[in-house]
């Protein structure tokens, strides 16, 4: 009998956490096989491996613990990925091979599939005095030019693209260009921005002051702090971005204050890491764990949660041992501290469950205090490993017990640390988690309020057609279920209808007992605004939290679908013309197309050349995807190569590709051209053309010879002005939202944060 409470779940699984290996190999058969190679995995680093791996199967069993996405597709696998979802990479040095270098680590850690942050303020700015060589500096923001082109090339592990962080300090000469970079939809657009804001910023913008830009001790700029202030929140109003941290608040709240300095996050921002230091995420799915829901007694089983969180930490702290590392200064920092994220998902869900509304004050002071259960948990399993596995290697109890968390611990709590030690020097985080949170049943993500109630998905059948199957939320089908079709009560909120307001109370109560950050995304109307836009920023300042992320509807990334009563909607990022939909990031490949192969003869050549067209539905038709150019001549294997990766990159991208057909067509050999089928080429790049030219008709994508697209009636027309977005770049359903500050994909779990 299937686990899946949804088919959406069930394909998540066959796409993101199923281990299918070669052929002749024993894989995952049913979802309970994941659960068992997961829980046999991190055992294995245990002295009685079979007891712990009962006890990790029953923590995963029924996605009541949900390990992040590379723990769950990884483990056990044998392939050499990392287990770590992402990484703070070293300080980049201000120098020229210091800078290479650093992109290479950047480049082998994404190889394996981590995402990366990086503080680029350390390089120094635009026009400064390169000594020794006579020049001027290029800025930083030219070397993330370099990094997100290196990002663009390396596929990560389990077809996965790397995503980055990029951080800057607010007092950096170059920050406004920083600050300005993401207004050009063409750049970076592998990164996540966020600006470094410090306390004495903070300070002077409420004050009105000025403001010093500098660099290695010397002033290039004074500007008033509350302009500085106002171009960040310029740029996230009309592009949402850059993202604000709260880099002073975030030092002095680490419990590893004593021994280390952060300076970047991971590209979700829920892990403030030191240089070389890893995010190593896992999800207490709270709307397992409620009894009676939407009974007069529903409650959290707290007693339930206190064992599961237990059996989490240490299977947490067991991937540090059995995880492989790009690097080994990533490792050596990992084992040092042993930090871990542990989290939650369904937390709207579960507050469904017991009567609250998401935003509510009673919700706040609920959602502090199951939080607060979880970290004294947390802790307190941490002191039992520390008791028989040791502590972690940095554990220093007096500085220790000064700082982040702990101040605000209970005496039990305290006096175990201080007794015994404690294993991990940091234990909860709250990551995204949307593709897990489908993969679960569709239950609410992360700390997020519920998107939306319901939605119809597109389901793309292998004759090319598209069913339609309904999404619903994981506490919306438990109240259909127990109570039919009545109506909802009142509590009953989502995304679309809530004030900022309440997504900054939520924030800040959590934030109270998470020891690293949230990954959380504050949506905000179309409508709202610019005065009220940065007061919501100034609410985070000043409730507590550690940063700050907002999605406003905007040109640049998209418009948010409206919602109807019977369906929810999604922000996209697509521009139209009509029923050509062009992408804004390439669609990633498909394990199987469909395609034809052509045979050209060219006279001058004693080798036939072979061309492979496959194509892709998107949009409810059939388009040209990718080219293959073969031959054995290899005189032309350079060309063919350079053919072959251009025009299916430029297929990729979506939109009327018409202009390659005729741009190859029109290419003239001054060593003269060759009659064939009756009519004259002017080159073999000409015969290429025509051929998929030829192809493109058939399939119905040109309306003849010469004749541009084809009117297709029943193509799915993109219509920005009636709410349509962006479409999804993996199955290219329009189901792309924004979860926990990353584009979401609804149909398929596509995340672009990896």
């Amino acid at each position: 009998m299937s686990r899946f409470a949804a088919p959406i779940s069930e394909q998540i699984w066959n796409m993101k956490y199923r281990f299918s290996p070669a052929e002749g190999e024993a894989g995952d058969e049913s979802v309970e096989d994941s659960w068992r190679r997961v829980a046999r995995a991190l055992s294995s680093v245990e002295a009685e491996p079979e007891q712990w791996e009962e006890r990790f199967y029953r923590a995963l069993e029924d996605f009541k613990f949900l390990p992040a996405g590379r723990i769950a597709a990884g483990a056990g696998t044998g392939r050499k990925v990392t287990l770590f979802n992402c990484f703070v990479m070293g300080t980049v040095p201000d120098d020229m091979g210091g800078i290479f270098d650093a992109l290479r680590e950047a480049a082998l850690t994404m190889q394996q599939g981590g995402g990366i942050g990086y503080d680029f303020s350390t390089i120094r700015p635009r026009g400064a005095v390169v000594k020794g060589v006579g020049a001027d500096a290029s800025g930083p923001l030219s070397f993330m030019d370099v990094w997100d082109a290196m990002c663009r090339t390396i596929m990560s592990a389990g077809s996965r693209r790397g995503a980055m962080m990029a951080t800057m300090r607010c007092d950096h000469p170059d920050i406004e260009d920083f600050i300005a970079a993401k207004s050009d939809p063409a750049r970076l657009r592998n990164f996540n921005l966020s600006v470094l804001v410090t306390d004495p910023f903070m300070a002077a913008v409420e004050a009105d002051g000025p403001w010093d830009l500098e660099f290695g001790g010397k002033v290039y700029r004074t500007l008033q702090a509350r302009d500085l202030w106002n171009r960040i929140m310029q740029a996230t109003y009309d592009y949402a971005e850059p993202g604000v941290i709260f880099i002073d608040r975030i030092n002095q709240a680490n419990n590893l204050a004593y021994c280390e300095t952060i300076a970047a996050t991971n590209p979700c921002g829920e892990q403030p890491l030191p240089p070389y230091g890893a995010c190593l995420l896992g999800s207490i799915n709270l709307a397992r764990l409620v009894s009676d829901p939407f009974c007069e007694g529903a409650a959290l089983d707290e007693p339930a949660l206190a064992d599961l969180v237990a059996v989490a930490v240490r299977m947490m702290d067991n991937v540090v041992d059995a995880s492989q590392f790009p690097l080994p200064a990533q490792e050596a920092e990992a084992q040092a501290k042993r930090r871990i994220g542990l989290g939650v998902t369904g937390l709207a869900d579960a507050l469904l469950m017991v009567g609250q509304r998401y935003g509510s004050e009673e919700a706040a002071m609920q959602t502090e205090s199951w939080l607060k259960a979880i970290a004294r948990a947390a802790y307190l399993a941490s002191v039992d490993l520390a008791r028989e596995k040791g502590a972690f290697p940095l554990f220093d109890a007096e500085a220790y017990l000064r700082s982040g968390t702990m101040q605000g611990m209970d005496d039990d709590v305290r006096r175990a640390v201080g007794k015994h030690g404690i294993r991990n020097a940091l234990l909860t985080s709250i990551a995204p988690t949307g593709t897990i949170s489908l993969y679960a049943g569709n239950v609410s993500s992360g700390i997020e309020p519920v998107f939306a109630y319901s939605y119809t998905r597109k389901v793309l059948q292998k004759d090319g057609s598209r069913t339609e199957e309904e999404v619903v939320d994981y506490a919306v089908q438990m109240w259909r279920d127990k109570f039919g079709d009545a109506e909802l009560p009142d509590y009953f909120v989502n995304a679309q209808t809530l004030a900022p307001a309440d997504h900054v109370r939520m924030q800040a109560a959590a934030q109270k007992w998470v020891d690293s950050s949230i990954s959380k995304t504050i949506n905000c109307p179309e409508d709202i605004s610019f005065d009220a836009f940065k007061d919501v920023y100034m609410q985070a300042w000043n409730s507590g939290c550690k940063g700050c992320t907002t999605y406003r509807p905007n040109e640049v990334t998209g418009s948010v679908l409206s919602v109807s009563e019977t369906a929810d909607v999604a922000p996209q990022e697509v521009s139209s013309d009509g029923d050509v939909i062009y992408m804004s990031d390439p669609l990633d490949r498909p394990a199987e197309l469909e395609g034809m192969t052509y045979k050209l003869k060219w006279p001058d050549s004693s080798h036939a050349i072979y061309i492979t067209v496959n194509d892709v539905f998107l949009g409810g038709r059939r388009r040209p995807f990718e080219v293959f150019i073969n031959s054995k001549n290899m005189e032309h294997f350079a060309w063919t190569v350079a053919l072959t990766r251009m025009i299916s990159a430029v297929f990729r991208r979506g939109g009327d590709v018409s202009f390659v057909v005729e741009e190859l067509k029109a290419v003239f050999d001054p060593r003269g051209g060759a009659w064939m089928g009756g009519k004259y080429v002017p080159s073999i790049l000409a015969a290429i053309g025509g051929i998929l030219e030829q192809h493109m008709v058939k399939i119905g994508f040109l309306a003849g010879e010469g004749l541009g697209l084809k009117a297709d009636p029943t193509a799915e027309v993109v219509n920005l002005g009636a709410g349509r977005g962006a479409a999804c770049s993996s199955c290219g359903d329009f189901a792309m939202r924004m979860i926990e500050g990353c584009m979401t994909c609804a149909s398929c779990g596509h995340s672009k944060c990896g």
